[in-house]
């Protein structure tokens, strides 16, 4: 108790609560600005690897192979003389349930 009666721990006291707990810098702030941090690292490393996904995409697309192969697979596309026969696998049918 002789502690609580020392005008510095008092200071002392009433500096540590006020820089852990209210000030702008406190460590609450730091910690929600740490997982801020945290998030946005994440954000820009899934950022990073679309952007390699897409670069790859254009490298590929830029060859008259790739566009080739983009309009057959996507589109549907043919030549003249060709058929196209899509194949759908019954578990990748759309189905209605069965109490419809």
């Amino acid at each position: 108790m002789k502690y609580l009666k020392n005008i510095f721990v008092i200071i002392f006291i009433v500096f540590a609560v006020w820089m852990l707990f209210i000030d702008s810098n406190s460590l609450l702030i730091h910690h929600e600005l740490n997982e801020d941090i945290s998030d946005l690292e994440d954000e820009k490393e899934y950022y990073n690897k679309e952007i390699e996904k897409d670069k790859k995409a254009i490298k590929e697309l830029s060859t008259d192979e790739g566009i080739e192969k983009l309009a057959r697979e996507k589109y549907y596309m043919k030549k003249d003389n060709e058929d196209i026969y899509i194949i759908e696998y019954e578990d990748s049918l759309k189905t209605k349930p069965n109490n419809e």
